[in-house]
């Protein structure tokens, strides 16, 4: 009897001790509670809430309450919210934004796969972009090209980048949330923004010289400034032996000086996968 009396009484005041102790906790939670800013509440439910960090700060309440106290007074760095998001912090705020802008979204610019691109070496280190540069700044001898190793791939928040099936990259621009992580981290530059509406890109990014680009790749840009002389109205320009697609000035031309293209390495935009572009001959 008298060991019941002690299981029962070691059981009540285990009870007991849990309760008092949930008490506590409950009443100090309310004590101590901090409230959080209606605005910046009303900021964050804005957001996407991927916490990608592209606007510069550790997540989505950082750069919310950046800009409800004042301390950032650009509205514009959440890329993943877009037009949306910029027009609902506009009225959460009462000021007028302007959110006609052209989305930008991720593009690589070659097409210089396995087929037409000639390589140094074969490397077979970790497969890590960043990585392979350590040697020789890639096995590719265009130092410039996409690596195809996935570097990209790995930060990307969303997925919407995937290996071709000719060892480069491609990314999905319907599932890009302009966070601009896999420009930050390609270690040639390959990647780069632009608006969503490109009709053409220039798909390569070397700066050698015309020979030496020839040499390296079927399809690379050899600057023989036909897209730019020829077509003078067509937005091209070259710049460091490599022709630039201007977006702010579609002109007349630019379909006929893709068509003019030697390379053939002006290509729309959104017609069809890395993989199945045709090798220049």
């Amino acid at each position: 009897m008298d060991q019941l009396l002690r299981i029962f009484w070691g059981f009540l005041s285990t009870v007991l001790f849990g309760g008092l102790l949930g008490l506590g906790l409950a009443v100090a939670s309310r004590k101590l509670k901090v409230e959080k800013d209606e605005t910046v509440e009303a900021i964050e439910g804005a957001f996407p809430g991927l916490n990608c960090g592209s606007c510069g700060y550790a997540g989505c309440s950082g750069y919310a309450e950046a800009i409800a106290d004042g301390s950032d007074e650009d509205i514009t760095k959440c890329k993943p919210g877009g037009a949306p998001c910029l027009e609902q912090i506009g009225k959460i705020l009462g000021i007028e934004v302007d959110t006609d802008a052209v989305r930008m979204v991720a593009r690589v610019h070659c097409i210089g796969g396995s087929d037409v691109a000639s390589r140094s070496f074969n490397y077979s280190g970790i497969s890590d972009c960043t990585a392979a540069t350590v040697l020789f700044n890639g096995d590719k001898d265009c130092k410039y090209g996409c690596l195809g190793m996935g570097s990209c791939i790995s930060v990307c928040p969303v997925n919407a980048i995937t290996k071709t099936a000719n060892g480069l990259v491609e990314v999905d621009q319907d599932l890009c949330i302009s966070c601009g992580k896999c420009v930050d981290i390609c270690p040639t530059a390959v990647m780069r923004m632009i608006p969503e509406d490109a009709d053409l890109i220039v798909a390569c990014n070397s700066r050698d010289k015309g020979k030496i680009t020839k040499a390296n790749c079927k399809v690379g840009c050899i600057a023989c400034r036909i897209c730019e002389k020829k077509f003078p109205d067509a937005g091209y320009k070259i710049e460091d032996n490599l022709s630039f697609l201007r977006y702010d000035n579609r002109g007349e031309g630019r379909a006929e000086a893709a068509d003019k293209c030697p390379a053939k390495c002006i290509i729309p935009n959104k017609s069809e996968k890395i993989e199945e572009t045709p090798s220049a001959g």
